[in-house]
């Protein structure tokens, strides 16, 4: 057998067969996203909704010809529901990986941030209060054109909690010595 009939009978669909249904899956997917999102679905949704007013005389309102518009909406809507889901899903994914992609190639960005969508929520918002204390210094600073970066945030809030472990140690000291108690409000606060 030659190298390239290997090669086709590799990547033939009887070679792959748990990968078909879902190529086809996609692909139907693909083909009802961009359809739905047409002008021509609109129209169509707009063109249901007309015969079925107007057949409402017709049918005298019943409660079958009611039924009708009420199940046909319930079963699109969950379809609908999975398939604008995929949708957000896949472009998310692409989003992320475009982004991934920018701060990995920017010298002086820190690859930490790539993959910052699997952190956990209490890190991200950790890492935006960072940010944060990083704005505040950035509104103090004399030229607001230099580079700034998440190790800089954290580097400031680093100073922070040394600066604060100081005053409680120094707080413990004179309350040690008997010169003055401890404020409990202040030997508290601190994060820990």
């Amino acid at each position: 057998m030659s190298r390239l009939h290997q090669t086709s009978a590799a990547h033939s669909p009887a070679a792959r067969p748990a990968r078909r249904p879902n190529s086809v899956l996609e692909r139907f997917s693909q083909a009802a996203t961009a359809w739905t999102g047409s002008s021509w679905a609109f129209a169509v949704a707009v063109g249901v909704i007309l015969i079925w007013a107007v057949t409402g005389p017709i049918f005298r309102f019943s409660d079958t010809w009611q039924l009708v518009i009420n199940t046909g909406t319930t079963i699109i809507t969950f379809l609908m529901v999975f398939l604008i889901q995929r949708t957000q899903n896949k472009d998310s994914l692409a989003i992320q990986i475009k982004l991934n992609e920018l701060l990995a190639s920017q010298q002086g960005a820190s690859n930490r941030l790539i993959n910052l969508e699997d952190w956990s929520e209490e890190e991200i918002v950790a890492l935006h209060e960072r940010f944060a204390k990083l704005s505040d210094r950035l509104e103090k600073a004399a030229d607001d054109c230099q580079s700034h970066s998440i190790i800089e945030a954290k580097e400031a809030a680093d100073e922070v909690e040394e600066k604060l472990a100081e005053a409680e140690q120094a707080i413990n000291n004179a309350a040690a010595s008997g010169q003055r108690q401890p404020s409990p409000s202040i030997a508290s606060s601190r994060p820990r």
